[in-house]
């Protein structure tokens, strides 16, 4: 063992004897509200006891976590990253607690998947279907938002597996990924939109005339959208609606006059129904794929496995198989 490595087992061996997850659990609540006092109140413990807590934890790392301030807290960069692993940790420590649970009561565990819209929806519904037939107790929890938000969730251990497009380039440090598909970006608007009636739609007719109905900032749909307004040499609409959630946006795009820009799977039931049209004109081509995601180096349950394997077979033969 190198000296360094001694050191930093040394170091580790330390924290094991000094920090609990009390303290962890303190730093949460501490980050969450920036205020002692508020955040004594939420640990039902007096302001004095909780100053001791946080000092025994900045003690044990040797540097200070929080910047004391006139009107509150703020966590220092060393406190920004001791702050997300806690939120990992606990997190962690739930879906420990949530599986040991269903697996004394007889159950078979619990399975937590995050998917984006479009992508590989059916594939996933179709092979949780199948787990769930081979294991009815076993627990599913299924959510579905944008790639950012489920590559967060997934980074403090809420999820198991995301179905998801990597994003800022510092991901594929941190996660592995499999490519399964890809997709396209189309503008579609509401059935009978003035701008179906155009034979000939100018880019900039559109930007400059209409509202978009757009993802948030992070999510790489919207950032290819923003390259392709880049490469146009346009500046991006001066009117816009910013929405992180899809069921709304194709909700919203039914009853305004907005553009909607979202990938060709996730709207292709509402274009087959009538519902909303594609601008035909105007398609945004060569969007990162999407895939599964997992965290490096994380243990694999059963469960897990499973449904990689049964995933996997569903998108060679299609979701009916």
């Amino acid at each position: 063992m190198t000296d360094h490595a001694a050191a930093t087992s040394s170091k580790t061996q330390g924290l094991f004897k000094r920090l609990r997850y009390r303290h962890l659990y303190m730093l949460v609540t501490l980050g969450t509200h920036k205020n002692l006092h508020r955040a004594a109140e939420a640990l039902h413990m007096s302001q004095p006891t909780l100053t001791r807590m946080l000092q025994e934890v900045e003690d044990a790392f040797g540097c200070s976590l929080f910047d004391r301030q006139p009107r509150g807290m703020t966590p220092t960069p060393v406190g920004e990253e001791l702050l997300k692993f806690a939120h990992s940790a606990l997190n962690s420590l739930d879906r420990c607690v949530e599986d040991l649970t269903a697996r004394a009561q007889g159950g078979y565990g619990h399975l937590a998947i995050g998917v984006v819209m479009g992508s590989a929806l059916d594939e996933v519904v179709a092979t949780i279907a199948t787990l769930k037939k081979a294991s009815p107790q076993l627990g599913i929890r299924m959510m579905s938002d944008t790639s950012d938000l489920l590559i967060d969730l997934l980074e403090q251990e809420r999820l198991d597996v995301a179905i998801a497009r990597l994003g800022a380039p510092g991901d594929r440090s941190r996660f592995e990924f499999e490519p399964l598909g890809n997709d396209r970006l189309v503008f579609a608007v509401r059935a009978g939109h003035p701008l179906l009636e155009q034979p000939a739609i100018p880019v900039e007719q559109m930007v400059q005339n209409w509202t978009w109905l757009l993802q948030p900032a992070a999510s790489p749909g919207r950032k290819a959208l923003e390259r392709w307004w880049a490469d146009q040499d346009m500046l991006p609409p001066g009117m816009t609606i910013e929405c992180s959630s899809i069921w709304a946006m194709l909700q919203l795009v039914q009853l305004t006059d907005a553009i909607m820009v979202l990938s060709e799977a996730v709207i292709h039931d509402h274009v087959r129904t009538g519902l909303i049209s594609i601008i035909e004109q105007h398609a945004i081509e060569g969007l990162a794929p999407y895939g599964i995601i997992l965290r490096k180096g994380a243990p694999r349950s059963k469960e897990l496995q499973q449904f990689l394997s049964h995933l996997r077979g569903a998108m060679k033969t299609g979701p009916s198989a």
